[in-house]
């Protein structure tokens, strides 16, 4: 099968566009990646090269050695993903120690995987580990209003955790473990890769401080719709904040409780984090 014909890949693409048209990704900002799974690889396979050469990844992720990964290229525009795939993604192979990687499809006027590829690696060998192998996408984008927020609250996990649980009943469903936030560090390198993946132990979004946000799920349904949920509550939040000095009524700690112990709750299996909740 061509890699194009791939529904994984045609998802993957999807994905991509569905986040250009929410506003999430201005010129080339943003990246994804995807791990593929063995039969993912085999049906593919057939159509990749392995003449490029080996490139350090700058880190090493010695559990994702020999794993594929799709993902989107430095300096490409999400806008142009659906309409020249070829030229905006591609797969890449990591070598039998976590080390190297080499592009086997994909980009094929030149490049080379997003600068942010470290980072997805380490957050990836980190959800793999903690989710028993269930966990496969990570995205990144800078939603507006999110970003607005950074400026507003303090740069804390409660802080930011029950600012968005409040804005919407769904929220400590979708992401009943919270969220997790990095102060400002400049983008692509170790340090922010390194203090990501410590968020990323117990939690599935880290938001990057006046930069945007950082999400892991095992689909790629659930990981958009995890970014999509916390940036409509976030919009949510500045609505509030341009409206109102002070919000006149909100969800309580007991509310929350509420929820875990209604059978809506239980059904979704939620366990809402004490430390967030006194």
């Amino acid at each position: 099968m061509k890699v194009l014909e791939a529904k994984i890949v045609r998802s993957f693409i999807q994905m991509c566009d569905d986040g250009w048209h929410q506003g999430w990704h201005e010129r080339n900002g943003g990246n994804a990646s995807y791990r593929m799974k063995e039969e993912e690889v085999a049906e593919v396979k057939e159509e990749f090269s392995y003449e490029r050469p080996w490139t350090p990844i700058g880190t090493s992720v010695p559990t994702l050695a020999g794993e594929y990964f799709l993902v989107t290229g430095s300096g490409k525009f999400f806008q142009n993903i659906i309409r020249d795939p070829e030229d905006s993604i591609c797969i890449a192979e990591i070598d039998d120690k976590g080390e190297n990687y080499r592009i086997v499809w994909g980009l094929v006027n030149g490049g080379k995987p997003t600068s942010e590829f470290p980072s997805h690696l380490m957050n990836h060998e980190v959800k793999k580990r903690v989710t028993n192998g269930a966990h496969r996408v990570i995205y990144h984008g800078h939603p507006v209003n999110v970003i607005a927020l950074t400026f507003i609250l303090p740069l804390e996990d409660k802080a930011f955790t029950r600012e968005l649980w409040e804005n919407m009943t769904e929220c400590p469903i979708v992401f009943q473990e919270g969220v997790g936030v990095v102060p400002w560090m400049v983008p692509g390198g170790r340090a922010i890769a390194v203090e990501t993946s410590k968020l990323m132990e117990q939690y599935n979004v880290a938001i990057w401080a006046h930069h945007g946000m950082f999400c892991s799920s095992d689909t790629f349904d659930n990981c958009f719709g995890l970014f999509h949920t916390v940036e409509k509550s976030a919009e949510i939040s500045i609505k509030i904040r341009s409206c109102v000095p002070k919000k006149r009524q909100t969800i309580t700690s007991d509310n929350f409780r509420e929820i875990e112990n209604d059978p809506l709750g239980k059904s979704f299996n939620v366990h809402l984090p004490e430390k967030f909740l006194d």
